[in-house]
């Protein structure tokens, strides 16, 4: 993964495709929220790329776009605010939900 081409934008919305789809089901209210925060052909072109790859493939390119953009915990704290707005934008947060909120905070901090 040392070769990811992508920007920061491109980041973001893997990383909230990623949380959208932890219970195997992208809401529409979860795919408003990736659009507030990035553009429609982004969005399209990596929700594509995110469909193409498994878990592990998913995981290790959150890991190195992190990396990538040397981001800070602050960074990160960010991105879990927006991770867990994301799971809260349909009024259900779910075990799921908590479990891969959970285990991403222990992957990426």
């Amino acid at each position: 993964m040392d070769n990811l081409n992508w920007t920061k934008e491109e980041l973001v919305a893997y990383v909230l495709l990623f949380a959208a789809n932890s219970d195997f089901t992208e809401n529409k209210e979860e795919k408003e929220l990736i659009l507030s925060k990035v553009d429609k052909k982004t969005f399209k072109r990596i929700h594509k790329e995110f469909h193409n790859d498994n878990d592990f493939q998913s995981i290790q390119k959150i890991i190195s776009g992190l990396k990538l953009f040397n981001y800070s915990k602050e960074d990160i704290d960010s991105l879990f605010t927006d991770i867990k707005t994301l799971f809260l934008s349909d009024g259900n947060y779910d075990a799921i939900e908590r479990n891969m909120f959970s285990n991403l905070k222990r992957l990426l901090s």
